[in-house]
């Protein structure tokens, strides 16, 4: 097996570990919630080393890494960017400063199959900043719900939210969409600086393309969050759609779809 090779192997991992996720419940779930998102940062890690090498991968690591920990921190604890909110303690691993340290790990994972499909999307740097925030909204959209209603986080803001998920306010998605932004902006100006080593968009476009259409699968058949499903089937959708439209043009094109890396 190749290097080039490992994301795909950690992506199918994933997948098989999210199918997992509605047949559990208590601390299997937690165990489960855990294991998804360190396979999806290894994926994103990996592809982006193989990409563009590990100075990209680590850049990429610390920028949205970095910027999730200290949005996070300071949203337990002022209620600023996302609204007045805090973690369970002690389920999904050790705290610091009442953020789960798992947390921007998922940050890691979450928003790279989002980046890379903005790439292929966007021709300036300006849309796709905006694009991959709102795409960043679009996954929280089934995120919020999902974890909330797992009780790994409480809402404590007074402010209303959307038909059928109330009670995660407005200001939580303003708030992802600030801070996607600033990751975007920040990705943009590091991405100049490491080249493209060949390596095809496969693997993080089949992710965001099961994210968007399994969890609106999951949602809607097995965890009983029907709203949630919709909403993050047109938010991701953004997103999702014109990249799965990127992918059948590929395919026509090329006459096979793009080989992974």
């Amino acid at each position: 097996m190749t290097a080039r090779q490992w994301p795909a192997v950690t992506a199918v991992a994933w997948v098989a570990a999210q199918i997992a996720y509605p047949l559990t419940d208590g601390s299997a779930r937690d165990r489960v919630t855990v294991l998804i998102v360190a396979l999806s940062a290894a994926t994103a890690l990996l592809h982006a080393w193989v990409a563009r090498g590990i100075g990209w991968a680590a850049g990429y690591a610390v920028i949205v890494g970095g910027v999730g920990a200290v949005a996070e921190m300071i949203g337990t604890a002022q209620g600023f960017p996302f609204g007045c909110y805090h973690y369970a303690h002690g389920r999904i691993g050790p705290d610091l400063a009442q953020v789960p340290l798992i947390v921007p790990v998922a940050w890691v994972g979450g928003l790279y199959p989002i980046w890379v499909a903005t790439g292929l999307l966007c021709r300036r740097a300006v849309t796709r900043v905006l694009t991959t925030a709102v795409g960043a909204v679009g996954w929280d959209l089934y995120l919020d719900p999902q974890m909330v209603a797992d009780g790994q986080w409480t809402w404590c803001s007074a402010h209303p939210g959307l038909p059928g998920i109330g009670e995660i306010p407005y200001t939580n998605y303003l708030g992802w969409f600030a801070v996607g932004a600033l990751m975007a902006t920040l990705l943009a100006a590091l991405e100049r600086r490491y080249a493209p080593r060949g390596a095809g968009p496969a693997v993080p476009v089949a992710v965001l393309l099961w994210t968007w259409f399994g969890s609106a699968l999951a949602h809607a058949v097995f965890l009983d969050l029907p709203a949630s499903a919709g909403y993050g089937l047109i938010g991701l959708g953004v997103v999702a759609v014109p990249t799965a439209v990127w992918v059948l043009r590929e395919a026509r094109d090329r006459g096979r779809l793009p080989a992974p890396p």
